[in-house]
């Protein structure tokens, strides 16, 4: 991170042991680099979702390292039962999400999150690389999510002055699917 002029800023409650973190904006490859960095140096431990391909021959071992839960697309299998299941099994998960699910323009952000999050009885934490300013953080912790609405609001309105890495792949008045 610091290569590269960025530096983090780690506003996170310690006592908070199970959420989703929400990661955006995702509009490049060097996202991934970037934010696990800046886990590390915030001294969190995240998983995260990844395509199946990924965890193949050398670098799959490494995958598994970093805290990869591979998925497998071709799978119907319910991913948010599953995993609202894992955040019941385990005393701490830091569950890494990209709602946009692609590094291009999306009008729609998937809602997996919420529901997952919802699901587990765990709040969202809205992380971010906000590349204009050359940093990296967590934002608002949202704890209330009786209503999915309310969570867009919250969203939208911290995501929106966030600098993007491809600013045209990122569109900042996305909505939440439900």
């Amino acid at each position: 991170m610091r290569l590269n002029g960025f530096r983090y800023i780690a506003k996170f409650p310690p006592d908070l042991k199970k959420f989703v973190l929400v990661a955006a904006p995702h509009t490049s490859n060097f996202d991934f680099p970037l934010a696990k960095a800046a886990f590390y140096l915030m001294g969190m431990r995240v998983r995260f979702l990844a395509k199946d391909s990924l965890f193949k021959g050398f670098f799959g071992r490494l995958f598994y390292l970093w805290g990869g839960i591979p998925v497998d697309r071709s799978n119907k299998l319910n991913m948010v039962e599953q995993l609202k299941e894992q955040f019941d099994k385990v005393d701490e998960l830091a569950l890494v999400i990209s709602p946009e699910a692609t590094r291009k323009s999306v009008e729609h952000w998937k809602s997996g999150f919420y529901h997952i999050a919802k699901g587990a009885g765990v709040p969202i934490v809205c992380g971010y690389i906000d590349y204009d300013k050359k940093e990296a953080g967590v934002g608002p912790i949202i704890y209330d999510l009786s209503d999915i609405h309310k969570v867009e609001e919250t969203m939208k309105e911290f995501y929106r002055n966030i600098g993007a890495k491809v600013p045209g792949n990122y569109n900042p008045d996305f909505t939440v699917g439900s």
